[in-house]
């Protein structure tokens, strides 16, 4: 188990290195630094200076090295945009983001997999039909549009929620139900086809064969294995909701990590975004590592 673990920290950490190389040449090239501290009516004197004064005028290897030994030392450079530390930014939104992608998750669990396991249930059914109706329209629908609709009905023809801002739970309501209907298709067909399989399989027969019916029989033996492939695609899923934020951050104004992403896009605000890139680049590695581990730990045949 523990040579499964190192191999796979070894590709994560060189997808994690290879990302953050990308990124930075990326953004170094396609945007000057020094025009964007300067601003777009600065003189090409001004650029200069800027340049010469932040070390732009340096190789840009030289100052990716620095770029990145910073970050093992919890420097992560000063936002042009706000002209604030990036870490202080990070710790100021972060909160909101972890509690959305908490909540979303929550949301996506709540739903796909009781659709799943009805579905599951009565294959073929009405009731099938609905659930696979209902995954079909959260996978085509836009987040975007998802959360103006929910805004219309239940904040505004029917002031249930509050419209926006992040200042209590219930203002999480709405936007944690747009985030997390995009992930229900996905985990409620793996819901129904993993308990399918189970439900075909000798120990279930063995099962009936021993008096367990109904109910009993889903949540005591053949839940448990359906539930396999669920709880690592959640965990990746949840890695997924805190990149995938920015959109539902922007319609719901909650200033967190996704809405400070799309602000320093705008804004040009090279040293954020690279950073913000290379978070979520981290998370998303971290939560598919813990999906890995978690599925090599419950089926040891994966370790091979």
């Amino acid at each position: 188990m523990l040579r499964f673990i190192a191999g796979r920290l070894i590709v994560g950490s060189s997808v994690g290195l290879t990302l953050s190389i990308v990124t930075f040449f990326l953004l170094n090239y396609v945007i000057d630094p020094a025009q964007a501290i300067a601003g777009e009516d600065a003189l090409f004197e001004e650029i200069e200076q800027i340049r010469e004064q932040y070390g732009f005028d340096r190789s840009i290897t030289v100052r990716y090295f620095e770029w990145f030994s910073g970050i093992f030392q919890g420097d992560l450079g000063i936002s042009y945009y706000w002209n604030k530390p990036v870490i202080s930014l990070l710790i100021d939104r972060a909160p909101e983001t972890i509690t959305l992608a908490l909540m979303s998750v929550s949301v996506t669990i709540l739903i796909s997999i009781p659709l799943g396991i009805l579905a599951a249930l009565n294959p073929n059914s009405l009731i099938d039909r609905i659930a696979l109706g209902i995954a079909v329209t959260a996978q085509a629908v836009p987040n975007f549009w998802l959360g103006l609709i929910m805004i219309l009905i239940f904040a505004l023809a029917i002031p249930i929620f509050p419209v926006s801002g992040d200042k209590t739970l219930f203002h999480f309501v709405l936007p944690s139900i747009v985030l997390g209907a995009s992930s229900v298709p996905a985990v409620m067909r793996l819901m129904r086809t993993g308990l399918l399989d189970v439900i075909n399989a000798d120990f279930i027969r063995t099962a009936r064969s021993s008096g367990f019916y109904g109910w009993r029989l889903v949540f005591n033996h053949a839940l448990r294995n359906a539930l396999l492939p669920v709880v690592s695609v959640l965990a990746v899923q949840l890695g997924n909701k805190f990149g995938g934020s920015v959109i539902t951050e922007s319609v719901f104004a909650i200033n967190g990590l996704g809405r400070l992403a799309l602000e320093s896009i705008l804004g040009a605000d090279i040293p954020t975004v690279q950073i913000l890139v290379f978070v979520f680049a981290i998370i998303f590695l971290f939560f598919n590592l813990l999906a890995d581990i978690l599925n090599a730990y419950l089926d040891p045949r994966l370790r091979l």
